[in-house]
């Protein structure tokens, strides 16, 4: 089993730093308060399951540093303004567009999608945050911080907003190994002529006459809005300092938005932003990007109107990778389902049985779940090693939900007293050979949620969902 990390013998938490490409042993700065920041969602429609997907991953990141007893201590950001649709410096806010959309205003657009967002990532059974940051309540300090970097010559003015100077960087395009040289105008973010170089972002945004948008700030003389990457980093230093330990979110943050972050947030502070960068890949859906005009846009409730629970999703998830693109279906999803049923069962079956006060084997393979799981966050792995053996102990179930969160012991209670009622009545009439009512009552605990198997030993109750 884990012992204090700060012991020699402690097992290894290894995992794949975007940083310097390569998998290191994770080393926090404070094994008691490890820092993370997770890039939240933008709230200005219904969360699909490929934004859920990452959410899962970052989960199972929070349980793996507990197993290793690490204190996490996690801020997860909600975007509700500055986020252009062009995920850079131009376009619409997507907050404004999705208002518009809706016929409502801006803050009961997002205050909508925040309480469906948080609905959802409840029913994941996901960690909750420390600090869940929204980014409207963080102005002033995204002020003070475009005032820092102006002061230290990082800036400059336009008609349109207040730009971050990437060549007063020197290594700006270090973390995404960006070749500045042959960046063409518009192959990164959409140029203006009066950025200075194409690779220069929007710290603050100024509304120009006829702009339509609600959420507006003075700030030098002016009403405007902040840039979508300033709030990242002013979040992350008002709650965690100036360097964190894990900073995680999509590879599709890497070129951009996180290159963005760790630039502004250097240029302020002279120190690393984060010790490990993690970051999962894409989810497609039948092969296909996903896309709402491709009609392959799953949420949570529509899995659920299709007979599936939220954890059956996030059992799917973790068969895979983090790092590894991920094609979900409707028939991978039903398999990942039977798992669980077939884990559920295991725990039934466990019930029915005396279970031992000392369990050799349920330590050993304890142990070899968590040493996949501190292989770079190895969850197909882990899996692969709770399926081997035929049954498993109460008590190993017990830890799989702490370092999962699939619930599976919630999820599967002993039967209640009408369905022991039931099977009573059952085992009485198989006795009586009275097999027309062992029949009837088989059908009425298959209704009631349960199945009945006949063993040498007698009749053994399951999960029939």
């Amino acid at each position: 089993m884990p012992t204090n990390p700060s012991t020699p013998d402690a097992p290894k938490l290894s995992l794949y730093n975007t940083l310097t490409r390569k998998i290191e042993v994770f080393r926090p700065g404070d094994p008691a308060k490890v820092k993370i920041y997770t890039c939240g969602p933008t709230v200005y429609s219904s969360p699909h399951i490929g934004n859920f997907a990452a959410y899962v991953y970052w989960d199972l990141l929070i349980r793996v540093l507990k197993a290793n007893h690490f204190t996490p201590y996690r801020v997860l950001n909600l975007t509700d303004v500055g986020h252009l649709t062009s995920d850079a410096d131009e376009g619409e806010d997507k907050l404004e567009k999705g208002a518009r959309k809706a016929n409502k205003t801006v803050w009961q657009v997002a205050d909508f999608y925040i309480k469906e967002f948080l609905r959802d990532f409840r029913a994941l059974k996901l960690t909750p945050p420390d600090v869940l940051a929204r980014a409207t309540d963080y102005i002033e300090e995204d002020q003070a911080l475009v005032d820092r970097l102006s002061a230290r010559g990082y800036t400059y003015e336009t008609p349109d907003g207040v730009y971050f100077d990437t060549s007063k960087f020197p290594t700006y395009a270090d973390f995404a190994r960006l070749d500045l040289d042959h960046l063409q105008a518009g192959a990164r973010v959409e140029f203006r002529d009066t950025k200075r170089h194409a690779s220069d972002f929007a710290l603050w945004k100024f509304i120009q006459p006829g702009e339509r948008h609600a959420m507006r700030w003075d700030y030098l003389g002016r009403p405007g809005y902040p840039g979508w990457h300033l709030e990242c980093s002013t979040i992350i230093h008002t709650e965690l300092g100036e360097t964190i330990d894990i900073h995680t979110g999509g590879i599709d943050h890497i070129p951009i938005h996180h290159t963005n972050e760790i630039a502004q947030s250097e240029a302020a502070f002279d120190l690393p932003l984060s010790r490990f960068w993690l970051h999962c890949n894409f989810l497609t859906i039948d092969g296909a990007k996903i896309s709402k005009s491709l009609g392959n846009v799953y949420t949570l409730d529509d899995l659920k109107a299709r007979g599936f629970s939220p954890l059956d999703f996030k059992l799917w998830v973790l068969q895979g990778h983090y790092q590894s693109e991920r094609d979900f279906t409707l028939e991978n999803l039903t398999a990942a389902q039977r798992r669980r049923l077939n884990w559920r069962n295991q725990i039934a079956l466990a019930r029915q049985q005396p279970q031992p006060e000392a369990d050799e084997r349920t330590a050993a393979d304890l142990a070899d779940v968590l040493a996949a799981l501190n292989d770079n966050l190895g969850s197909p792995a882990a899996l692969a090693i709770i399926d081997r053996a035929p049954t498993h102990s109460l008590k190993f179930w017990q830890t799989i939900d702490r370092w999962l969160g699939l619930n599976l012991i919630a999820d599967s209670p002993a039967p209640t007293p009408e369905q022991q009622q039931l099977l009573d009545a059952r085992a009485a009439a198989r006795v009586a050979k009275d097999f027309a009512a062992s029949d009837r009552l088989r059908a009425e605990l298959v209704a009631s949620g349960l199945a009945v198997l006949d063993a040498p030993t007698g009749q053994i109750w399951q999960y029939s969902r």
